[in-house]
């Protein structure tokens, strides 16, 4: 990477904080709506090595809030595209794009070699609770997503211990997951504490199950989302993931 890709950042953070930014190792697990932003970010940054899971395809119903998702990429593999864009935007970016699903079977694959941090965009919840239980259970440091569907004001969201999170149905959910896996949530999260209100519950509700689906439990109610909200969620993820790891790394 030449020096002025990062010349601006360098400015804000320093050459040690730079530093500190392409010697980290960041895994995304999940990059659709919040999770392609988060990479963005990282990448942009120059996050030195980025490990990018994701099995799914890239649909035309993705183009309203995934940042992959456009008419030339229809039918390809989110982990290829995201891979190709952070090259794009940092040649020497380590990236590993892994095209599989996040279960026990995968959690070696996907959490080795000791990241300095994990971020969990996942949006089936029994995957997810498996997914974040397995990062707790290593003692590796998390950034979590909680539900971005649904809501459409910026100025509630929020960044803080998971156990704080308050307002956000999904988090409340996981909790109970959780708990019922022995797994302490101490880990970062990010979500909203915006009222859903009657009309948007009753729309989650009566949501239909989304057509394409994976015999892996991964069923789903299509939710309503907005692309700057997911998007906030994303940027949001990356930004605190980009101060812990200037302030972390010695």
């Amino acid at each position: 990477m030449t020096e002025d890709r990062l010349a601006r950042i360098r400015l804000l953070v320093g050459s040690g904080g730079v530093e500190r930014l392409k010697n980290s190792f960041v895994v995304v697990a999940g990059l659709g709506a919040v999770g392609s932003y988060a990479v963005e970010g990282l990448a942009r940054a120059g996050v030195g090595r980025l490990r990018l899971v994701d099995f799914d395809i890239i649909k035309e119903s993705n183009i309203n809030r995934q940042l992959y998702a456009l008419g030339s990429t229809i039918g390809k593999h989110k982990a290829d595209v995201a891979a190709g864009r952070v090259l794009d935007i940092n040649p020497a970016c380590r990236v590993e794009p892994l095209k599989i699903f996040a279960a026990d079977e995968t959690f070696d694959t996907i959490l080795e070699g000791d990241p300095d941090i994990v971020i969990d965009a996942i949006d089936a919840m029994g995957p997810k609770t498996a997914f974040i239980a397995e990062t707790q259970k290593r003692g590796i440091k998390l950034i979590s997503s909680m539900g971005a569907a649904l809501r459409t004001d910026p100025s509630a969201i929020r960044v803080g211990p998971f156990a704080q999170a308050h307002g956000c149905p999904l988090a409340a959910r996981l909790k109970y997951w959780l708990r019922k896996k022995n797994s302490p949530p101490q880990f970062t999260c990010v979500y909203s504490v915006e009222p859903l209100g009657r009309l948007r519950l009753a729309a989650r509700q009566a949501a239909a199950p989304e057509k394409d689906y994976y015999d892996r439990g991964r069923r789903r109610a299509a939710l309503g989302s907005l692309p700057t909200i997911t998007g906030i969620f994303g940027l949001t993820i990356a930004n605190t993931a980009i101060q812990t790891l200037i302030a972390s790394r010695g």
